[in-house]
């Protein structure tokens, strides 16, 4: 039986983590950056968080490196904004699910 609180608050946490990105000064992380998955444990301890760039692969994973070193950051202001019991650590993982899919897009429209 899913949890309705877990997927309630991972959530709020996929729409806190989108305006944090957009306010980050991390060079790395720059571009269009997309969540494109975001899995939270049962108990609200863990968090991955499967990011992809409209600028490919190799923007992604730049910016999971500069995510990955402002993860404490991250962490202080989710909890600050959101209110549980525990705040996760964050895992940060590049994806290329936006760009597989802008492919299959175009092979689509040549057809």
């Amino acid at each position: 039986m899913p949890s309705y609180k877990t997927a309630r608050n991972a959530e709020d946490i996929r729409r806190e983590l989108s305006d944090i990105f957009r306010g980050l000064k991390d060079p790395r992380v720059t571009g269009m950056l997309s969540i494109v998955k975001l899995d939270l444990s049962g108990d609200g301890s863990w968090c991955k968080v499967y990011i992809s760039s409209l600028d490919g692969i190799e923007a992604a994973k730049n910016a999971v490196k500069g995510l990955t070193s402002a993860a404490g950051f991250i962490r202080r202001e989710i909890g600050a904004r959101l209110s549980m019991r525990h705040t996760p650590q964050f895992v940060f993982i590049a994806d290329d699910g936006i760009e597989h899919s802008a492919d299959i897009n175009r092979i689509l429209r040549d057809l």
